[in-house]
């Protein structure tokens, strides 16, 4: 009896082992599962925080209110433009003729009249973006009557100031000045002294840049060094080598030596150069240290001293006095109060920025003056493409997608609905439908490219289709969403119970009554949703369309399917390759906007399926 109840107990004691190693296993896969979910998640939230992070701030452009005349000498001198009694063309090309940078350029002079030389002047008018003749040519062309006026109007800025306005190029620190400012003079070289240690901090930044500079030049030197023992090492092998060596190989190790002894040259005379660059900074160090003035030079952090409504850059500096050059002229040599003046730290060295320290004076100038802000970029959405990252808009490519998205959903949904209709109810199972069906599934799976390949083909060298035209871009794309549109449509309709087709047969509608009255208005909502998911598939593809031309540089709106276009993914690709900040900005602004449409396309297809859905 007791042998009898022992192997149930064993037994019960395995399966109740297993079930732990089994439910053991089970946690250890859905916790691999969830980790799995939460590092994806995390990658998508990383990405997206990225672009916004990056392109949020394209919404907003940096503009300057400067008080223009619009002298009739510079834009009119013939009374063209302003005569009502002027043809609209001959007022077109007078306007396209007309000088309408003197008003920009002497509209900035009189802002600072103390601005002398030609590099001086260039620098100036660097603030203001070219394209703010072309606002004024568009606001002289709506109204003509403002020539000979004066206009108080917000000029857009280059996209370097547009940079730094945004804080996205050079980290301006500032400090406020502590004790009281005494400046020598208003222009020229002056000094600049506090009764308290107010530029202590020039001294710390600078020493601090300075040991930085220092170990990277031992770094330089010690890697000279070594390259040096190599090359002499190599050197005496060489000749070595020679001394046992042939006629042949001696003339070719004759050479080779030659080679090495002219890269030892070069590497000592850089060594030379470096260490010489290392004892002038030692030099400094140690003046500084003795308390002399530590000299400032452009590959350092620039500091400059706003003080009268002026500014200084400073070129030697103590802890109580400085020297330095004023870029901004100051208003009198009055002391300055506490707390009225300040020190700004450039942190970028102006060797290596594009805006120069006086450029960041004017800049300054004008904000105190409060005449530069950034308002809303409307320019952003109502340009066209440009080589200038300030002017530069996604109008062009927006209306080119529209144009493309409606022509493929015009081409592809009765294409793919009648296709999908005919497959799934009317055509007979054979071979030839069977292969059909196995063609469509494949065509889903071709990589896009291949279709821009067919259309460069096909509708552009064979059938003469325009280049680079929303119409060639919705042919390809058109065959690029067929597969899913008609995968989705045939799912759609067989979720169609067959008792309606019956229910419809049996009260005597014909098939295609049948199909048309009774079928297809129950699986249009599905249809609806494929073909949503298909054009949002063709929103996003840049492959194909880069084939057929639509990677041109459009900067009018196309006005019909016929015209020069581009769409939204090609602008981004043509962005992306162009090194200013301003375009990288530009081009995660775009892909913000993109994303959107794709999710707003999303989000219609899951609405439009909850809201005519139905269950059987």
């Amino acid at each position: 009896m007791s042998s009898t109840t022992a192997v149930p107990t064993r037994a019960i004691d395995v399966v109740n082992a297993s079930l732990k190693r089994r439910y053991a296993a089970e946690r250890r896969f859905r916790l691999l599962g969830l980790i799995g979910v939460l590092l994806g998640l995390s990658f998508v939230a990383m990405l997206l925080l990225s672009i916004v992070s990056k392109g949020y701030t394209a919404f907003e452009q940096t503009y300057i209110q400067l008080p223009v005349v619009l002298s009739a000498a510079d834009i009119d001198p013939d009374g063209v433009i302003a005569s009502p009694d002027t043809p609209a063309e001959t007022r077109r090309k007078a306007l396209v003729r007309a000088n309408f940078r003197t008003p920009v350029r002497d509209a900035l002079k009189a802002q600072f009249p103390d601005v002398s030389g030609r590099s001086g002047r260039r620098a100036l008018q660097g603030l203001v973006s070219s394209g703010a003749a072309l606002q004024l040519r568009d606001l002289v062309s709506r109204d003509p009557a403002l020539i000979g006026t004066e206009q108080t109007l917000w000029l857009v800025a280059d996209d370097d100031v547009d940079m730094f306005m945004k804080g996205r190029s050079t980290p301006v620190a500032e400090q406020p000045g502590v004790g009281e400012a005494r400046p020598s003079g208003t222009t020229g070289e002056i000094t600049l002294t506090s009764t308290a240690d107010d530029f202590g901090v020039v001294i710390t930044r600078v020493r601090d840049f300075l040991q930085r500079w220092l170990t990277d030049l031992d770094r330089d030197i010690a890697r000279l060094e070594r390259i040096l023992v190599d090359l002499a090492e190599e050197g005496s092998a060489i000749d070595a080598a020679m001394a046992d060596a042939e006629a042949t190989a001696r003339a070719k190790l004759a050479d080779r030596a030659e080679r090495v002894a002219g890269r030892a040259e070069r590497m000592a005379r850089k060594l030379e150069r470096t260490r010489a660059e290392r004892a002038d900074i030692t030099e400094r160090l140690a003046a500084a240290d003795a308390g002399k003035p530590l000299a400032l030079s452009d590959e350092m952090p620039s500091f400059l001293v706003a003080v009268n409504d002026g500014m200084v850059k400073v070129q030697q500096a103590t802890p109580a006095r400085l020297t330095g050059t004023v870029v901004s002229t100051l208003d009198g040599a009055d002391p300055a109060p506490p707390g009225t003046w300040q020190v700004l730290e450039l942190r970028t060295p102006e060797d290596d920025r594009r805006l120069s320290d006086q450029q960041i004076a004017w800049i300054w100038q004008l904000q105190q003056r409060g005449v530069i802000e950034k308002h809303f970029n409307t320019l952003f959405f109502t340009n066209g493409t440009s080589r200038e990252p300030e002017l530069a808009g996604i109008a062009a490519a927006l209306v080119g997608s529209l144009y493309t998205l409606a022509l493929t959903l015009l081409f592809s949904f009765p294409i793919a609905v009648g296709a999908a209709l005919y497959l799934e109810e009317f055509a007979p199972k054979n071979r030839f439908t069977d292969l059909i069906e196995v063609n469509i599934n494949n065509l889903a799976a071709v990589p896009s490219i291949v279709f821009g390949l067919l259309g460069l083909a096909v509708f552009i060298n064979f059938f003469g289709v325009p280049r680079s035209t929303p119409l060639v871009a919705a042919m390809v794309l058109t065959l690029m969403t067929l597969p899913t549109i008609i995968i989705a449509s045939r799912a759609a309709l067989k979720s169609v119970p067959p008792s309606i087709r019956e229910a419809a047969l049996g009260v005597g509608a014909s098939p295609l009554q049948t199909q048309f009255h009774h079928v297809l208005p129950l699986a249009l909502p599905g249809m609806l949703t494929g073909t949503i998911i298909g054009m949002a598939q063709a929103l996003g593809e840049t492959a194909p369309l880069l084939m057929i031309g639509l990677i041109a540089f459009i900067v009018d709106i196309p006005g019909g399917v016929t015209d020069p276009a581009t769409v939204l993914p090609v602008q981004i690709f043509m962005w992306a390759d162009s090194p200013e900040r301003g375009f990288v900005e530009r081009t995660s602004a775009a892909i913000m906007i993109l994303l959107a449409f794709l999710i707003l396309m999303n989000l219609s297809a899951v609405l439009l399926r909850r809201r005519f859905e139905r269950r059987w």
